[in-house]
């Protein structure tokens, strides 16, 4: 499945800002034998004074600018074009129980290795409740695939979708309390949940395709950025991801943009800059199929 895809994030200062620095991570992936990037270009308004292009850690494409003048609007803008392949089936998973064992004959500590997803990072602390409804939902016997599907479900079954409940800096501990929230809460309260039962899991940022409602025209401009869950699940599984917000398997619906420990590594901008007042802010996706 081939995708052209559009993102554009625009904020406007109530004063101008006189100086800003941002690091976005937008530039969709290239994965062996699971997506391609084809041709991408992101641009910014007004020309940044300064820009690097670089990968980080975990091999997401990065791309910091800088200004230096003053500027009452900022956008941001991507477009890509991206094919998306069927990915190959899983090799067979782990039972939970050997988890452990699996993790220990582990040497690699490259981007991928599980061991850097098992711990606590920036946004995921610990949680009793999260950690109890974990391992009430993990049963006896479970391969560590079948426990990633479990919890995913459950979430998906026990929470809300609430796009007004939580913000980008809500607690992942808060919004499962509360059990509403949106995929960026789904995801890290589901990593969470992984590494409480000891599943090295991750957090992906992304694009997904979106279906308008039978008999209506495709909306320019409907889709959204996205984020789901990726799960380590032994040495011939490997990882495998899931979105709890939709409680399916993650297929060539999404696009893969970012990945890390949680939405820390991952978050599509992140900046500072020297102005006052609350920006406005808009964002729009398009996510065009081709096939």
């Amino acid at each position: 499945m081939r995708y052209d895809i559009s993102l554009t994030i625009e904020y406007k200062y109530q004063s101008a800002a006189s100086f800003g620095r941002h690091l976005l991570r937008l530039m969709p992936l290239t994965l062996p034998d699971e997506q391609r990037l084809v041709s991408g270009l992101i641009t910014t308004t007004p020309e940044p004074d300064e820009r690097l292009d670089r990968v980080d850690f975990f091999g997401n494409p990065c791309t910091e600018v800088g200004h230096n003048a003053p500027h009452k609007t900022l956008g941001f803008h991507l477009t890509a074009r991206v094919e998306r392949m069927v990915r190959p089936p899983d090799g067979p998973s782990v039972p939970m129980a050997g988890m452990t064992g699996a993790l220990r004959e582990m040497r690699d500590l490259g981007p991928d290795a599980p061991h850097h997803y098992l711990g606590l990072s920036p946004r995921i602390g610990r949680d009793a409740s999260r950690a109890a409804y974990a391992r009430d939902t993990v049963l006896h016997g479970m391969t560590a695939r079948e426990a990633v599907e479990a919890i995913g479900r459950a979430l998906y079954r026990d929470m809300t979708f609430d796009s007004r409940a939580t913000t980008v800096d809500t607690p992942p501990q808060e919004a499962f309390a509360r059990r509403v929230g949106v995929c960026q809460d789904f995801s890290q309260i589901m990593i969470g949940a992984l590494r409480d039962v000891g599943i090295p899991a991750g957090y992906v940022s992304g694009f997904l395709r979106t279906e308008p409602p039978p008999g209506k025209p495709r909306l320019a401009g409907a889709d959204a950025m996205h984020a789901w869950v990726t799960a380590w699940c032994g040495p011939e599984a490997g990882w495998i991801e899931f979105d709890p917000t939709n409680d399916v398997f993650v297929g060539t619906d999404h696009v893969t943009v970012a990945k890390g420990r949680d939405y820390a590594d991952a978050l599509p901008v992140r900046g500072i800059l020297r102005a006052f007042g609350r920006p406005l802010t808009r964002q729009a996706v398009d996510m065009i199929p081709l096939d």
